[in-house]
């Protein structure tokens, strides 16, 4: 049997098949908020304004990420018009990108097999390749760290030569620039303190003499601050309120609700990284090996994967998208270790993943108590299809595998390969199968049903209300900002500089849409149910124009 990693037409045809795909997905789901929804609509009002400097949200200044995100999908909707794939395809692009990125950097810096089972491990990880159909800040942020982490391996490999040295290492400084465009200063603080460790273990002081720190640092400087020089000139509060708020009271403060157990993220990587999590353990054991040469790359990755690890796990604020950028360190990792590790592990690592396929029809029966409102019980059950295929095709990959995996003689070594690539489509397809699955629960919480329902009741000067409650991807669909009632959230610190463009309460707001029906002024709300009733027993002139288990939308035209 041939090796799969040397045939070059099998592996141009998987990475063909896995990138066509992979875009193909892009568009086959509802912009789920909050977060698909909030960074589709302020790419869409930079598209539509023309202002790319000034990052807005619903029409309200909103300054708590950098704009590389926005910039790229305005860019898309700029060269491909308005749609959900549109919105995807920054992330898309950026997961994509990190995959055969990663299987690059293994086949230079470890050779070829490790190169393409990199490339199928970071493909098929629950996690990256779930965030790469997720319109979020967190796989761009990742996609760009993931620059900086391969560009460093490639550059301070042993035998790298002066030119491709210093190439490189330009190449790792712009990913941590544009890494600082998409999140923030952890862009350039987490690869800081990778390295800051590495150097610490290792006594290797002379790697900061490679690191082309002049050249780097005109070059990072160059991309990063042009943005945060134009945007702070426009708007003065905005620094402040980005570095201090947005930084340092997100990590040590607890203001912002995002506190979880200590051990969170320890738990999602090791649901982010099915179907390989029968092996993390021997792969990171493998990065405190010794190596022969000066530069140790499975230590960096180790060092790398833990440090962020710990460093968000050190942080009050924790959402689950913060580990994402240690999943190309450990997919490297692990394909190190599948190229020579023992029999009885991948037989291990096979069963787990047939033992996730059993979890997964366990959970059938009971997806129907997941059902946040009674209404929506008839989603989850239709969800439970697509549960059962996911739970089987994990389970008959695992099978498959474990059969692979327990190959004796002079076949083992190839098989080796084919083991790899099964337990790879099994968790691409797992995973392809649950996300695609949870379309009629996105296309629920998005409101997206409502839809035909509201547009008929716009015309151009429609002035369309949010009470009590912000519509995340509605906003996006319709095209056009919502005046708020009653609800600041993350608009705190924009309404402070422009108060004019809310209603600070329900009252006020009552009394703004009786004089506009009086005057034969069409306005429409979208509003939460308990505010609805209370308005409705004492009287407010209202009519329902479409409703789910979440919202009510309605006119105040009811006597026309």
């Amino acid at each position: 049997m041939n090796e799969l990693h040397k045939n070059k037409t099998f592996t141009w045809t998987l990475s063909a098949v896995f990138i066509l795909f992979s875009l193909y997905v892009l568009g086959i789901r509802t912009l789920v908020p909050p977060d698909e929804g909030r960074y589709a609509e302020m790419a869409r009002e930079m598209f539509a304004s023309g202002d790319w400097v000034t990052t807005r949200l619903n029409g309200i200044k909103y300054f708590e990420k950098p704009p590389l995100q926005a910039w790229m999908n305005a860019l898309s909707f700029t060269l491909f018009g308005l749609g959900d794939w549109q919105a995807r395809l920054w992330t898309g692009l950026c997961g994509i990108g990190g995959v055969l990125l990663t299987g690059y950097t293994g086949s230079k810096v470890f050779g070829q097999r490790v190169g393409f089972y990199a490339a199928l491990v970071l493909g098929s990880c629950f996690y990256w390749l779930a965030c790469t159909q997720i319109n979020s800040l967190d796989m761009g942020l990742s996609g760009m760290m993931t620059i900086s982490l391969c560009a460093l391996l490639v550059a301070q490999r042993d035998g790298a030569s002066a030119a491709e040295r210093r190439n490189w290492m330009l190449a790792c400084w712009a990913g941590m620039a544009l890494a600082v465009l998409s999140k923030g200063l952890i862009g350039l603080l987490l690869p800081g303190g990778v390295l800051v460790v590495y150097t610490v273990i290792t006594r290797d002081w002379k790697l900061w003499t490679r690191l082309h720190l002049v050249k780097g640092l005109l070059l990072f400087f160059a991309i990063a601050t042009p943005w945060f020089v134009l945007v702070a000139l426009r708007n003065p509060e905005q620094p402040a309120f980005f570095f201090i708020h947005e930084h340092w009271d997100r990590f040590f403060l607890k203001e912002h609700h995002r506190e979880q157990v200590w051990y969170v993220f320890f738990v999602l990587t090791a649901v982010g990284m099915v179907p390989w999590l029968g092996v993390l353990g021997q792969s990171l054991a493998l990065g405190v090996k010794r190596e022969d040469g000066l530069f140790r790359p499975r230590l960096m990755l180790l060092v790398w994967a833990v440090f962020i690890l710990l460093f968000f796990t050190k942080s009050n604020s924790k959402l689950p998208g913060y580990i994402l950028p240690i999943f190309p360190a450990l997919a490297l990792l692990v394909a190190s270790y599948l190229e020579a590790g023992s029999r009885r592990s991948r037989m291990l690592n096979a069963a787990l993943m047939s033992l996730v396929g059993v979890a997964l029809l366990a959970t059938v029966p009971f997806m129907p108590k997941l059902a946040g409102r009674l209404g929506e019980v008839v989603l989850y059950q239709a969800y439970q299809p697509w549960v059962v295929a996911a739970g089987l095709t994990a389970l008959a990959g695992g099978v498959l595998a474990w059969l692979l995996a327990r190959r004796r003689g002079a076949s083992a070594a190839n098989t080796r390969d084919l083991f790899v690539l099964v337990l790879a489509i099994a968790g691409f397809a797992t995973t392809e199968l649950i996300l695609a699955g949870f379309e009629p629960i996105g296309h629920m919480r998005a409101g997206a049903n409502l839809l035909p329902a509201i547009r008929a009741e716009l015309k151009p000067d429609t002035r369309i209300y949010a009470v009590g409650t912000y519509e995340q991807s509605l906003t996006f669909y319709l095209g056009r900002t919502m005046t708020l009632v009653d609800y600041r959230d993350e608009f705190s610190f924009g309404l402070k500089q422009q108060p004019e463009l809310a209603i600070p309460t329900v009252a006020a707001f009552v009394e703004q849409w009786t004089r506009d029906a009086s005057a034969g002024v069409r306005d429409v709300a979208i509003i939460r149910a308990d505010i609805y009733n209370d308005l409705k027993q004492k009287g407010v002139p209202m009519r329902v124009v479409a409703q789910d288990q979440r919202r009510i939308v309605i006119a105040n035209d009811v006597n026309q």
